[in-house]
């Protein structure tokens, strides 16, 4: 058997914020992000700050995604990025969060600013086509390549 040299997306970890317990946001990301190549490491609904970031010291990705349905992205998100950008093993990952950042619908532009100033790479509104997540996580260095077959004869 030959050995072949395979290019490995990025380990994604993916969660709600903390009051969101919507989870078929989730699981559409999660088949987005693995048809483009990533593992996914989905922490479900209604993720607390502490046990992301403990996620995230375990699992050691190279992203994490956020995502909100409920309305709450804004003022979960936030508080959610201080505590992994306040932790020396996790202020490094990059982060993302989407979805619907508030309830009323409208000021999206001022959170994604305010919570990209708060530590997050990337802001995705619920307007944004899924497409560009997906754009902005190839943009991140990817692990490095991983030879198959290794140690077979």
């Amino acid at each position: 058997m030959s050995n072949t040299l395979t290019l490995p997306g990025l380990r994604v970890v993916l969660s709600s914020v903390s009051s969101d317990s919507h989870t078929w946001n989730l699981v559409f990301l999660q088949l987005l992000l693995e048809e483009n190549g990533h593992e996914v490491i989905n922490l479900g609904a209604c993720v607390p700050d502490d046990l992301l970031v403990e996620s995230v010291r375990r699992f050691s990705p190279q992203a994490v995604v956020i995502s909100s349905v409920n309305g709450h992205g804004f003022l979960d998100g936030e508080r959610m990025i201080r505590a992994l950008r306040a932790d020396p093993d996790t202020r490094d990952v990059p982060a993302v969060i989407g979805g619907k950042l508030g309830i009323d619908g409208s000021g999206d532009h001022q959170r994604a600013a305010r919570l990209v100033e708060a530590g997050f790479d990337a802001v995705f509104t619920d307007a944004s086509d899924p497409s560009a997540l997906v754009s902005h996580l190839a943009e991140l260095p990817a692990p490095a390549p991983q030879l198959a077959g290794a140690g077979r004869s």
